[in-house]
């Protein structure tokens, strides 16, 4: 059993989306971030970053005491060692995998999350953070569209936790205000990926009560942004 201890964020839903993908039974428990429960001494013993997703493996290969593993990309290689499934074994389709994934945790993550921060949440509209960091997502976003010229995936000829790592970012494009008819390979991908089942299950993890955009109680602004509404 996968204990998954996650919110309705773009990198939850990484997790969900590859424990639904391999079919593992898991438990899902919410990490309330508007509360601070991520900061908890319970979910920092699993996560001392204070991040959400982190998981625990009850039932380890070799067995022995429960594994806890936290960063994404870190659960999504164990994963994907554990089951044998979205990360090939061979050495150029294992290499283009990981190749894409930190791409992802490294670039494509951080630049979208800054750019969505200052753009949607941040009370103080900033124009050159604004400017700055959308620039960075359409590069990104461009950078994706001439990987995926003449592909159906971004690594190794098949679908991969590069992929499951990259969607739930991409599918803030909306919210985000990106042109998305500006990259028709990237928007190919997205429809594509949109058409698996496990896919949609784990991106409608928690997804229920969500709040709106940028709706936050000042607790919970200090508790996600460390700031209150214009500090």
């Amino acid at each position: 059993m996968i204990e998954l201890y996650t919110a309705a964020t773009p990198n939850g839903w990484k997790v969900s989306v590859m424990l639904e993908e391999c079919g593992l039974p898991y438990e899902a428990h919410k990490i309330d971030l508007g509360k601070g429960e991520q900061r908890s001494p319970e979910f920092l013993a699993i996560s001392p970053n204070g991040r959400i997703p982190a998981i625990v493996d009850t039932d380890p290969a070799g067995g022995g005491d429960p594994v806890p593993v936290f960063e994404t990309a870190a659960i999504l290689i164990y994963l994907g060692d554990k089951t044998g499934q979205f990360l090939p074994a061979d050495l150029r389709g294992r290499t283009e995998t990981l190749e894409w994934l930190v791409w992802q945790v490294a670039n494509l993550g951080p630049m979208l999350g800054q750019h969505g921060h200052f753009a949607l949440y941040h009370t103080e509209k900033i124009p050159y953070a604004i400017e700055r960091y959308r620039n960075e997502t359409l590069r990104l976003y461009g950078v994706m569209e001439h990987r995926l010229e003449g592909r159906d995936w971004l690594a190794a000829e098949q679908y991969t936790i590069a992929d499951m790592a990259c969607f739930p970012w991409v599918q803030t494009w909306k919210a985000q205000g990106i042109p998305f008819d500006e990259f028709p390979n990237l928007r190919a991908w997205y429809e594509r990926l949109k058409q698996r089942p496990g896919l949609r299950r784990g991106m409608d993890l928690m997804r229920a009560g969500m709040a709106p955009s940028g709706q936050f109680t000042e607790e919970a602004r200090r508790n996600l942004f460390g700031t209150g509404t214009s500090k």
